[in-house]
């Protein structure tokens, strides 16, 4: 086991993996920018780093400073938590190179689905069911439309690089396309770099469905049930719930089975995410992320495995800690991410917390690194934390949710709270009938558009 871990990220997941290394007996580094110098993972970490000042290229992605923490403190593992430098092939080179271990999954993993459309020739080789789509990227040469008519329009275009929904285009008819693609095509080069584009089979109404996974890195994986993360904002996941109210046993065997057997050849290693469509009952291959989902504590309430701390022990070196059969899905659970955003128009709102009162109760979890008094900074993402709701049945889960809600307070800075009050009283998500296009559609309507 790893004597220090040192966690290279901030705010709740920051505080999520010092929690777990408390638990296994790991001694913790925590880096943060000068912004960040009274965070809670901060406060209760064993030592601390300070790496650089506010933005995220001088500090949380600053890999000579994170480098230099580890040899001040004498850290031998990094964990990079979610986003930041979670899926850099390079940065887990970098680490190996200096005989640090990288909590995550191998560099050629990360770099193989980093590349939306050599995941996308890796699950088909898996036999992993694949969105309708061009063989790889689409360039100015290459016959376009014809290839979009074989797919069948609508199609969207999509960033080869990209993520968060940028460098995505619809074209929903031929003469649509070209202007699709050289938009998607700017916005990619602008946003990642690359400009590379491919086109896909555009879905009308489809559902979000992830499978969790974890991995051995020696042939060993299971799969610990699916998560429903449909309603999105601009692409963003804002509620996630598991299991999804469309997916049955069976077909949760079936996909599950699917892809945990496409890790166990590829010899994956650690926690990952696989991310499909859904739609009349057919799985659709969009991506995987190779890190710790922000919605693991989804995953978490219904199985009651500690995927943070399996994370950690199996990067050590240990055996997967269960069998598939040893796997059950338990209840229903919900998590809301709460944001540091106008509820209507959503523009952040950073600024000083000053009432915090935290919802209780069976079944109600909070993963937030926030407090009274405490600053939420401009320079990063606007969560403010996750309320994650659990019950027998998911209708026992939305009333929990709904009591949560009412019951937490946030005062100083404005938050989607009141956005999340709504959605638990419509019939529509209590009947679990929304697709990825209903938050969109539902906000369009709220503000008379």
């Amino acid at each position: 086991m790893f004597d220090k871990i040192l966690i290279a990220n901030r705010g709740e997941i920051a505080l999520r993996i010092l929690r777990a290394c408390k638990e296994l007996g790991i001694s913790t580094v925590a880096v943060h920018s000068t912004a960040d110098a009274d965070a809670m993972h901060v406060r209760l970490s064993d030592e601390s780093v300070c790496i650089g000042p506010p933005p995220s290229k001088d500090s949380y992605l600053n890999v000579p400073a994170l480098l230099a923490a580890c040899e001040i403190t004498g850290a031998d593992a990094v964990h990079p938590g979610s986003g930041f430098l979670s899926e850099n092939a390079r940065f887990a080179e970098i680490l190996g190179e200096h005989n640090l271990h990288f909590i995550g999954p191998k560099p050629e993993h990360i770099r193989l689905m980093g590349d939306k459309i050599e995941a996308k020739k890796t699950a088909i080789k898996l036999g992993i069911p694949v969105v309708p789509g061009s063989d790889g990227a689409v360039g100015p040469d290459d016959d376009a439309l014809a290839i979009a008519k074989d797919i069948g329009f609508p199609v969207l275009v999509k960033a080869a690089a990209g993520g968060g929904g940028r460098g995505m285009k619809i074209a929903r008819t031929p003469d649509d396309l070209a202007l699709a693609l050289q938009t998607a095509a700017n916005e990619a080069r602008a946003a990642f770099g690359d400009a590379s584009v491919y086109l896909e089979k555009y879905l009308e109404k489809p559902r979000h469905i992830e499978i969790q996974v974890l991995g051995d890195g020696r042939g060993g994986a299971i799969h610990l049930g699916e998560r429903d993360c449909s309603l999105q904002r601009r692409h963003q996941k804002i509620w996630e719930e598991g299991p999804s109210p469309v997916i049955d046993a069976a077909a949760r065997k079936k996909i599950g089975g699917t892809v945990a057997k496409a890790m166990q050849q590829m010899k994956y290693l650690g926690v990952g995410t696989v991310e499909f469509l859904y739609e009349d009952g057919e799985f659709y291959f969009i991506e995987m992320n190779t890190r710790i989902q922000v919605e693991h504590p989804v995953t978490e309430m219904i199985t009651d495995f500690d995927l943070v701390l399996e994370q950690i022990r199996i990067a050590a070196g240990g055996d997967l800690p269960v069998r598939q059969e040893e796997i059950s899905i338990i209840g229903h659970a919900i998590e809301c991410r709460i944001n540091a955003e106008n509820a209507q128009t959503f523009r952040p709102s950073p600024g000083r917390i000053l009432q915090y009162h935290p919802p209780g109760g069976l079944g109600v979890r909070i993963d937030s690194a926030v407090y009274q008094g405490y600053i939420i900074p401009p320079y990063y993402d606007s969560l403010v934390g996750k309320l994650i709701v659990h019950g027998k049945t998911r209708d026992e889960c939305l009333m929990r949710l709904r009591r949560a809600l009412d019951e937490i307070v946030i005062d100083g800075i404005e938050t989607t709270l009141p956005l999340f009050r709504a959605l638990v009283r419509e019939p529509d998500i209590i009947n679990g009938d929304y697709h990825i296009h209903w938050l969109e559609q539902y906000l369009s309507g709220q503000s008379g558009g």
